[in-house]
């Protein structure tokens, strides 16, 4: 049976291009049959990957039959993954966040997780000698997710061998860093087409803080205006995607690159409180500046409180 190799929904330009990056070294290296699918639509950003490296966009699903041999990469969260996650058989977890808990497996699995900024950084380690033989399209894909994690090497996630990687990659496929990440930062930064609801999830997560439940959301972006000026119809959208799934509230932050900062939009009092509460910031309006918050991962979720 084919393995299914998928990352989290909301596909992200990570999440998009690790499953194509180890599907093709199950087929290609060790013998296993696989197919990379995406649990959702890409992002801008991981559309222009793909067109940009030439690469098919994999198929998204939106069931999981029971028994799928599955490799899960850039997560290890149930709720980011098809609800019925654990009939499936998980055979390998690759990722670079904290671990969470709730996955149950059939029998013993291969699990590698380490504090990088892109799962993609891992899987270049995990390939070792053997990416001699990846095609050049799947290395512009890897090179795409470490630039797109680390938002240029911006992000506090960044690591040395992230950086190392990615300027070994940039390299040997004669591409410039910084014209080839403003590029695809460019294109993230087009959200014209999306609603406000595609917008709140399209780059989003949820956690538990404090008994309650907030779906966090991310837009980084080299534009931030675009998304601001949307300010009024997003809030106004808050409400109906919290209710639709089953959160508290939801808080986003429009990261903008360029000026390493975030603005968290302030719809009500709760979001007031925890923009105070976890940020020591001053509320006086329905925004809020957040110098040099750039990461979820690091720097937004270990400090929400309510």
């Amino acid at each position: 049976m084919t393995t299914l190799v998928f990352g989290h929904k909301s596909p992200d330009t990570d999440s998009t291009g690790s499953p194509i990056i180890w599907s093709w070294y199950l087929n290609t290296i060790k013998g296993t049959e696989a197919k990379p699918v995406l649990l959702g639509e890409p992002n801008t950003e991981a559309l222009f990957m793909l067109d940009h490296w030439s690469l098919d966009k994999p198929d998204i699903i939106s069931e999981l039959a029971s028994d799928t041999p599955v490799v899960i990469v850039d997560t290890n969260n149930p709720a980011e993954l098809p609800d019925n996650i654990n009939d499936a058989d998980i055979t390998q977890i690759i990722d670079h966040h904290k671990l969470v808990g709730g996955l149950e497996t059939k029998g013993p699995i291969d699990i590698r997780i380490e504090p990088l900024a892109c799962t993609a950084t891992l899987m270049w380690k995990m390939i070792g000698k053997d990416m001699a033989q990846m095609p050049t399209s799947i290395k512009g894909a890897m090179l795409s997710c470490i630039l797109s994690d680390t938002l240029e090497f911006r992000s506090p996630t960044t690591t040395q061998e992230d950086k190392a990687i990615a300027h070994d990659l940039a390299k040997e496929l004669g591409v410039d860093i910084a014209t080839y990440a403003s590029e695809m930062f460019a294109a993230k930064s087009d959200v014209s087409a999306f609603s406000e609801a595609e917008l709140l999830r399209m780059d989003s997560k949820e956690y538990a803080v404090g008994g309650k439940q907030f779906r966090v959301s991310v837009l980084e972006t080299t534009s931030p205006a675009q998304v601001l000026d949307r300010k009024d119809a997003l809030m106004a959208a808050m409400p109906g995607v919290a209710k639709e799934d089953s959160a508290d509230e939801v808080l986003l932050f429009v990261v903008d690159i360029l000026n390493e900062e975030a603005t968290l939009l302030v719809p009500n009092d709760t979001v007031k409180t925890v923009a105070e509460k976890s940020f020591g910031a001053t509320v006086d309006a329905d925004t809020v500046v957040l110098p040099g918050i750039m990461s979820r991962k690091k720097q937004i979720i270990p400090n929400l409180k309510v």
